[in-house]
């Protein structure tokens, strides 16, 4: 066994050393073993920036598999204990990506991708057809530049998703995140993705209903959970109608009416006036 899974300030050290040198990969490996590792289950303070370091590898490599093990591990060490640092590193993580996305989009001259669904991108292989094809230097390096970096931060947000769902704790910053990804969605016009973001959403909610009786479980009765789900399917209707999706436009309007039929208590007048506003600009384009 490493001398570093004794302690996991040791590990940080170890990793360090090897940032020093430039060996990113070996780094990322030390800090895994230690987050997986059955022996440092109670969560301490040090796992706060091990996490951290981590996450920033994850980034820095564009390894979104890793990251999504890793917090789920930390997710587990630290749920009953310190549920704040868990979502101090979830909020780190996502900044991150969402400025090396920002970063490569202000390096790139390409604005708005052409690639339909980010789960089915280009292979290599399908670069050098289109290289063959005619597609300019330009726009090939604007693809393999921006488009990596939009994929990865698509799938950080889906990750974090489903790492929060169904969990009181984390409610308001799993909020925070599905509105995050709709402005996402808008920024980047990724309508595949956006299409994909509200069924999730939906699941999520599907799954609150089936498992209420769970410790942790969010309570759809509870006006400060119903004013989130609220304000969430509120940016899901706004961001569809400027994308100019009347499906998921009709589709967020029949979301937020479900909402309302959950509510054992009747909606205020400002919740009926925004849903009808969307109703009647969905209607009107229509």
């Amino acid at each position: 066994m490493p001398a570093y899974f004794q302690r996991p300030e040791n590990a940080l050290k170890r990793a360090n050393e090897f940032l020093e040198v430039g060996k990113k990969q070996p780094a990322l490996d030390v800090l895994y073993d230690v987050i997986k590792s059955k022996k440092h289950r109670t969560w301490q303070k040090i796992h706060e920036p091990i996490m951290l370091k981590y996450l920033e590898l994850c980034v820095d490599l564009r390894k979104s598999h890793l990251a999504k093990e890793g917090l789920y591990q930390y997710k587990n060490i630290c749920q009953q204990v310190n549920i704040k640092s868990l979502e101090d590193v979830v909020r780190a993580y996502l900044k991150l990506a969402e400025e090396k996305t920002e970063t490569a989009k202000g390096e790139s001259q390409q604005m708005v991708l052409d690639i339909e669904d980010l789960d089915n991108i280009q292979t290599p292989e399908s670069v050098l057809l289109s290289a063959v094809s005619g597609e300019d230097t330009q726009d090939r390096t604007d693809r393999l530049l921006l488009t990596p970096w939009v994929k990865f931060l698509w799938e950080s947000y889906r990750q974090c998703l489903d790492l929060l769902r169904n969990n009181s704790k984390v409610e308001r910053l799993y909020h925070d995140i599905a509105q995050q990804a709709f402005k996402f969605c808008l920024q980047y016009t990724r309508k595949a993705e956006f299409r994909k973001l509200c069924d999730n959403l939906r699941m999520h909610l599907g799954q609150i209903q089936r498992h209420h009786n769970q410790s942790t479980a969010i309570n759809l009765n509870n006006p400060e959970s119903q004013s989130m789900h609220l304000e969430t399917r509120l940016v899901q209707l706004d961001s569809a109608i400027s994308m100019e999706l009347w499906q998921e436009a009709f589709k967020a309007v029949e979301d937020i009416h479900g909402l309302f039929a959950l509510q054992e208590t009747p909606q205020t007048s400002t919740d009926g006036k925004l849903l009808y506003q969307g109703v009647h600009c969905v209607l009107e384009v229509w």
